[in-house]
């Protein structure tokens, strides 16, 4: 059974020291700041993410479920990466689970941290992933104007 996930003092306190090394652009190459509004308040909420790339494609794997910045994220179709001064505002797509499959053995791959909120191994065979897949949501993320034909400043 995988952990589940708490916020605890230590998480906390980790985020708190993640988010403004993100915000400046030092901290690994995968790590972004992920700012969306909230979907009742409209407030924006800030959180350490972890990004998977392959080629131009890139995702947002959510490693610990449905939390808030993930309804957020769906509620808003749009979030605000930034990496010291690059920002970038995407649009999110949420994958189906036979999509996610590939994403998410990559995301376990690179992201150790996280494998303990996982219920599968590298050596899983495909229908574990599968049924493991909607518990960790996966965005495809695409530019503003690929995804509306807007011309939007990123």
């Amino acid at each position: 059974m995988p952990r589940p996930y708490r916020k605890s003092p230590w998480r906390r306190a980790l985020n708190a020291l993640v988010r403004p090394l993100a915000r400046l652009g030092l901290t690994g190459p995968r790590t972004h700041l992920l700012t969306v509004p909230g979907r009742r308040t409209g407030r924006a909420w800030s959180t350490p993410v972890s990004i998977v790339r392959d080629g131009d494609e890139r995702w947002l794997v959510a490693p610990y479920g449905d939390r808030n910045w993930v309804l957020n994220a769906r509620a808003a179709g749009t979030v605000e990466l930034r990496r010291g001064r690059r920002r970038e505002r995407l649009c999110v797509e949420e994958l189906d689970p036979a999509a996610a499959v590939p994403v998410l053995r990559r995301y376990y791959e690179l992201g150790r941290v996280t494998r303990p909120f996982f219920e599968v191994t590298l050596d899983s065979p495909y229908e574990a992933w599968l049924a493991e897949a909607p518990r960790h949501p996966v965005f495809s993320l695409r530019r503003v104007e690929e995804h509306d034909g807007s011309a939007v400043r990123v």
